[in-house]
């Protein structure tokens, strides 16, 4: 009687790391990154030999120095003599701010743009073409330097707003639009301000349940439940109502023209509203393509089976388009996102103090520590665009479309 037994198997060799095809891949693999970590470390040999022989080293002492310049709109405590550290965590945050705001009015303009352009009003959907072709075609500097120039040219200076008859007047007593910026009211935190702020946060959070819940319940049964005189409830009564119960601890502190200038609330500068609005319009433009596209890559009759059912165009266009839309939008809204970061950096054109003005601009010049500034530079906004990338990645993941 025999038994079958498996074949023995072939002791390991050297040859196979090239001719066996389950250990070839890995072997070329292993000697590309030996190459690049090579490649990478001779080029860091010669850069250090080549400072060496110029009687240079790298050194990051210079952030701890006095900086010696003012800059014209911080969020956090900063003065000329606040060190070149600070200085560069002033610039910043001035950039994650443009950056935020840009991002959510280009998203905003975009959407709009992209879902009028598909109007069947042949005079909307044209308005929108000419506004994707004249935006997205012309470079983004050349529209910043145009708002900012408009801005100084036309809105009124802070005398206008002095005497009996002034010649300009502010926006229900509280916003003053001028050619130095905008003055908006600021907010004076009282005790138990922060239990308001929780109060909205939950308020918000409680919003987004809401509408997850009114979306499934319509997807599991079918009961189309209403969603915006609840989400306007949510908003603002438990708000309002803690407002009271806390005794109105938030205040306004208004601004007010003392001698040449507005003096408190908060001034939005015109370099930062500039550079706002010119990358919002300028790639709210991309973004309304990418809409577009998004939209026309969903099948028509997905929307001619939901208008069949009942449904009204603007909620077809909510439950049915858009959600499935948004696996195409997403992938290069990503892209964008990382342009508007990435396209900040021409804030220096009209004077707005970000990271490239501070840290890669006066800094730079002052202390003559370009491969340190450059260097700093290069790591804050690649881990500015990894961090954007990683949140709409996670987000992209949570909508694409799941198989069985």
């Amino acid at each position: 009687m025999t038994t079958m037994t498996d074949p023995p198997k072939a002791s390991f060799r050297l040859s196979m790391l090239v001719y066996d095809t389950r250990y070839r891949s890995l072997t070329f693999q292993a000697l590309a990154a030996v190459a690049l970590a090579l490649s990478f470390l001779y080029l860091g040999s010669n850069l250090i030999n080549n400072l060496r022989a110029a009687g240079l080293n790298i050194s990051y002492s210079f952030l701890g120095a006095p900086a010696g310049y003012d800059i014209n709109q911080t969020l956090i405590e900063y003065d000329s003599q606040s060190s070149n550290a600070r200085a560069a965590v002033v610039g910043l945050i001035n950039t994650l701010i443009v950056a935020f705001l840009a991002c959510i009015t280009a998203t905003v303009f975009g959407v709009i743009a992209g879902v009028l352009r598909l109007s069947n009003n042949w005079l909307v959907s044209k308005l929108m073409a000419l506004y994707v072709e004249i935006f997205r075609n012309i470079p983004v500097l050349i529209w910043i330097i145009i708002i900012f120039t408009i801005m100084t040219a036309v809105m009124p200076a802070p005398r206008a707003f002095r005497g009996d008859e002034p010649e300009a007047s502010m926006l229900f007593d509280a916003i003053a639009f001028t050619n130095r910026g905008v003055y908006i009211p600021a907010p004076v935190w009282g005790p138990g301000s922060m239990m308001v702020v929780a109060t909205f946060i939950a308020s918000v959070i409680g919003i987004f349940a809401y509408r997850r819940y009114a979306t499934n319940l319509l997807y599991a049964t079918g009961r189309l439940l209403p969603t915006t005189w609840p989400t306007i409830a949510l908003l603002i009564v438990p708000s309002v109502l803690m407002f009271f119960i806390m005794g109105q601890p938030i205040g306004l502190d208004t601004p007010a023209l003392k001698g040449f200038n507005f003096q408190g609330g908060i001034k939005v500068g015109g370099p930062l509203i500039a550079l706002w609005f010119a990358l919002s319009i300028y790639t709210g433009a991309f973004i309304a393509e990418n809409v577009r596209a998004g939209i026309q890559a969903v099948s028509k009759g997905q929307t001619e089976a939901a208008a069949a059912l009942g449904l009204r165009p603007r909620r077809v266009m909510n439950l049915v388009v858009l959600p499935q839309a948004l696996r195409v939008i997403i992938p290069p809204l990503i892209s964008q996102y990382l342009n508007i970061t990435k396209n900040s950096s021409l804030a220096i054109a009209v004077g707005y103090a970000d990271i490239t003005a501070t840290l890669g601009g006066i800094t730079l010049n002052q202390t003559g520590r370009a491969i340190e500034c450059v260097l700093l530079l290069m790591l804050f906004y690649l881990t500015i665009s990894l961090c954007i990338s990683a949140f709409m990645n996670v987000y992209n993941n949570a909508i694409k479309l799941k198989e069985r």
